[in-house]
């Protein structure tokens, strides 16, 4: 006998719900109320003589199943919070650890209104969320069975947060392939195949697969999906040296030319400023879309990019929510002055800086060399003295030979690679540097007074910071401090460090590229089990990472001379799953040094005053070289008045030439702002209305189970089932777990008593319970098990109750339904069986059958309170009678469960729409 899938048979003395099954004599079964886990197959031609298969219905309560309203709601809400694959037209939400926004559900529509392949860029705001939209697509593709493998490309520090992200809030359990884990991953294999082939989930190293020796193994063996992170790293440097990023390019490049290959790009800053980067992005989307001038475009052409390409900012997220996600942040500067002995020390720097760049020519490549190295050293001089000793002594310790005269980058010193893991070492120019005799020994002259300046009585920079952070710390909050170079990271938590010994609870770390990505891992994890932490970092962590866990506030010690990297450092806290209300994001300038001037007056506070006027931060003009170079000649070229004769302020250069320069910036980042504008009137996402998606997600709420029913089924379920304590407190609740079963118990963190919330993001120092935790999946199954087997009375769970209430005026019959569908694919013929458990009922007696919709239903369900004891005869006599009614309501039920087909296929064809 065939058994279509959703039909429910009995086999060794337990109920089954019938699975899709692409071969026609396996049959898959999953046990009623069981797991994903608990799947199991019986192929029919071997089937053993036990392997009886019967079709079988739902059992009926019976009167030994009546008991208290308050278990039976218990019951209701394990049922629908064990389902996994539940109806309606997103097929993944059944199995996600939290309940996604509304807005996070875009590019997956966006997805699947595309016809095969997947082409999607993702460029929301930093903070917004574009991992968890990139994983939602993803697990609706795997759910929906159009995809079974796919890889997550990264930049090799954010792998492991990759991994997290899937195993925690989706359940996939990702390998990730590296360097230092392929060795392992080979040795769990049996035979010839690799492990791009040999494992279905992937998180791999881009910088591990873009190596000659792997790339084309990986391209031939790539999974049908792949997801690239930080996709700006990844675009065609035109005219560039930088190997590395040619090779990210070349490999993503010809993966996305493989004609059924799914891609789906993730970037923050998907425009750096340069138009043929930008094109090389949009061209792995498309090639008709390599050479696309987006703004100029003409209408056809731009609506076709629309459809794959989505870019929102907080200001377009925040019109999509009824609350708020996102912290207020709070931006200002902080300023110093510099010593006596340092601003001695800065007149000595510059002279020698003068001396070297006079008369310089551009197509001189030695001496414009000289010209970096001059602006090189000007910069790490005034980071920290400790920079500048750095750069100094690695120089005059290292011999001078053939090889170190290698061609310098395009510009060494400007923040233009803001999309890099970085550092950025102090000495690397100065090093490729020739310097004559003399010029040496004035080296050696600057590096022993460097040495002598790393005290807080002479560096103000320093103490300022010292004083700043201490206020910050006072007042409950948790910075990172942000450094240019290692040297000033490792020289301020020294000084750091002394200075707050005094404060017991607080832990100060320290984490650069000097420690690889493991180490920083774990440095950051365990700073979390402190009530008051400090970090200093360098730009090793401003991209990709997520700390807003655990830090509040953001100092940037070096002011970054790329308005793109001040945004990604500041996005590391401010962003989706923030639980503080207000994070800060501070400045620190010199107001007598010029090139903090000349940086924070005519790059940053432009940038932050159109982010503040239209809501876009945009990316750095794309003559962003020229500019840079023009505003630091006003401050090497055009002279300047020395410190100690004349205290100055940000007018230490001709008034005429410095107008002239903001001017020129000015008009660079208005027509980059112009153009953004222009850019995002494109977007397809403005014609996706939240108003439907929400009400999409609430009818799966109401399906499947939202936050507040795991919160309820977890309260008072182990309360009423379990006799076991657990108390509200501030945020969440407080659990003790000495009389939770054995079976609840293994599944939560070995402690007495646990704080748990279930909603995210989760307070610090909570558990989150979610409805797939392990937790709540055994919860679920042992109500369920409860409420179907006959158990003693003291411990039943009621499949049936019958009270006399206020809530009503005339009799009322609660059911609930648990309906399967099959959903078949046209093309394909992949079906998938969809399931819910809703409530509905009538009013009066069943020939009558006055309807009581699924919410008003639900809503009695919950709120229906006793009014007055029944005897235990007129208890089983309403309920005997309802009972024997249920025959009479047969085509009833069966309008309702069509009724719930149609809107289901309504949904999915709104959303392919």
């Amino acid at each position: 006998m065939d058994y279509c899938a959703g039909s429910l048979v009995r086999v060794h003395n337990r109920d089954w719900v019938v699975q899709p099954s692409t071969e026609k004599e396996l049959l898959l079964l999953k046990p009623l109320g069981g797991s994903e886990d608990e799947l199991t197959g019986i192929y029919l031609p071997f089937a053993f003589p036990d392997d009886q298969i019967e079709s079988t219905q739902f059992p009926l309560p019976t009167e030994n199943d009546i008991g208290d309203l308050a278990t039976a709601r218990l019951l209701f809400n394990s049922a629908r919070l064990a389902i996994r694959n539940g109806a309606g037209p997103f097929r993944s939400l059944g199995k996600l650890s939290f309940r996604p926004r509304s807005y996070q559900m875009v590019p997956l529509i966006m997805a699947l209104r595309q016809p095969s392949p997947i082409r999607l860029l993702i460029a929301d705001d930093v903070g917004v969320g574009k991992t968890i939209e990139a994983l939602l697509v993803l697990k609706e593709l795997l759910e929906r069975r159009q995809i079974e493998r796919f890889a997550v490309i990264a930049l090799p520090h954010l792998c492991d947060q990759w991994q997290a992200e899937l195993q925690q809030k989706f359940g996939i359990d990702a390998v990730v392939i590296r360097s230092n884990t392929q060795a392992r991953l080979d040795r769990q294999i049996f035979g010839d195949t690799s492990v791009f082939q040999y494992y279905p989930f992937q998180v791999i190293s881009i910088d591990y697969i873009k190596s000659d020796q792997r790339r084309q193994v990986f391209i031939n063996e790539c999974p049908e999906l792949i997801i690239v992170d930080e996709a700006h790293s990844c675009a065609n440097l035109v005219g560039s040296g930088s190997s590395a990023q040619q090779q990210r390019y070349a490999l993503i490049r010809d993966i996305a030319a493989k004609p059924k290959q799914n891609v789906i790009l993730l970037t923050a800053t998907p425009h750096s400023g340069k138009q043929e980067q930008f094109q090389s992005l949009l061209g792995l989307l498309d090639s008709k879309f390599a050479n696309l001038d987006v703004p100029s475009a003409d209408r056809q052409s731009r609506e076709r990019l629309a459809r794959h390409f989505i870019q929102r900012r907080r200001s377009d997220v925040a019109k999509w929510l009824e609350e708020t996600l996102f912290p207020e942040r709070e931006s200002g500067e902080v300023s110093y002055q510099l010593s006596v002995d340092y601003s001695e020390l800065y007149d000595q720097v510059f002279d020698f800086s003068m001396a070297l760049v006079r008369g310089i020519h551009e197509a001189d490549s030695k001496a414009r060399m000289r010209y970096w190295s001059a602006l090189a050293l000007l910069r790490g001089v005034m980071s920290s003295p400790a920079a500048g000793a750095d750069m100094l002594a690695n120089r005059l310790l290292k011999a001078q030979n053939d090889d170190d005269q290698a061609q310098p980058i395009d510009n060494p010193i400007l923040d233009e690679d803001f999309d890099q893991e970085k550092d950025f070492p102090s000495s690397g120019v100065i090093n490729k540097t020739d310097w004559n005799r003399s010029e040496v020994e004035k080296l050696q002259a600057l590096w022993k007074k460097l040495q002598e300046l790393q005290t807080l009585q002479k560096d103000h920079k320093a103490a300022t910071a010292v004083r700043l952070l201490k206020e910050w710390l006072e007042k409950g909050f948790h910075p990172i401090v942000f450094c240019r170079y290692i040297a000033t990271a490792n020289y301020l938590g020294q000084i750091l460090k002394p200075e707050l010994a005094d404060r017991d609870e607080l832990d100060v770390q320290v984490v650069t590229s000097e420690d690889d990505d493991q180490v920083r891992k774990q440095r950051i994890d365990e700073m979390l089990n402190h009530r008051q932490r400090l970090l200093i970092a360098t730009d090793c962590l401003s991209e990709g990472i997520n700390l807003q866990d655990g830090f509040t506030a953001v100092l940037h010690y070096d002011l970054p001379w790329n308005p793109n990297r001040l945004e990604q450092r500041e996005g590391r806290i401010d962003r989706f799953g923030q639980k503080a209300p207000r994070v800060l994001a501070y400045l620190l300038y010199g107001q007598d040094n010029p090139i903090d001037g000349v940086v924070l007056k005519v790059l940053l506070e432009k940038v932050r005053q159109i982010r503040k006027d239209i809501g876009i931060t945009i990316p750095f003009p794309e003559d962003s070289k020229s500019l840079m170079d023009s505003v630091l000649q006003a401050v090497i070229l055009k002279g300047r008045v020395r410190l100690g004769e004349k205290q100055i302020g940000f007018d230490f250069f001709d008034q005429a030439y410095e107008q002239a320069q903001e001017l020129k910036i000015s008009n660079e980042f208005n027509k980059a702002a112009e153009r953004e504008k222009l850019s995002r009137s494109i977007f397809a996402q403005h014609s996706i209305r939240e108003k439907e998606i929400e009400q999409d997600l609430k009818q799966a709420d109401q399906a499947i189970g939202d936050p507040r029913a795991v919160e309820s089924l977890v309260t008072q379920g182990v309360r009423m089932v379990f006799g076991v304590q657990i108390d509200a407190c501030q945020q969440g609740y407080e659990l003790y777990t000495a009389n939770l079963p054995d079976g609840l118990k293994q599944h939560l963190p070995d402690e007495r008593r646990l704080r748990v919330s279930f909603y995210s993001p989760t307070p610090e120092g909570f558990v989150y319970l979610g409805r797939n935790h392990p937790f709540v999946e055994q919860l679920c199954r042992m109500i369920f098990a409860r409420a179907m087997q006959a158990v003693d009375e003291q411990n039943k769970v009621a499949r049936a109750a019958v009270i006399r209430c206020r809530d009503v005026e005339e009799k009322t019959t609660l059911l609930l339904f648990r309906v399967r569908n099959v959903i078949e694919d046209k093309q394909s013929g992949r079906q998938i069986v969809a399931e819910e458990v809703l409530p509905f009922g009538y009013t009066g007696n069943a020939a009558q059958f006055r309807l009581v919709e699924i919410a008003q239903a639900e809503k009695l369900l919950f709120s229906a309170k006793a009014a007055e004891n029944l005897t235990p005869d007129s208890v089983r006599h309403f309920f005997r009678t309802e009972l024997n009614s249920l025959e009479q309501i047969a085509q009833q039920l069966g309008e309702v469960a069509f009724s719930r087909a149609e809107m289901l296929v309504e949904a999915h064809e709104r959303f392919r729409r």
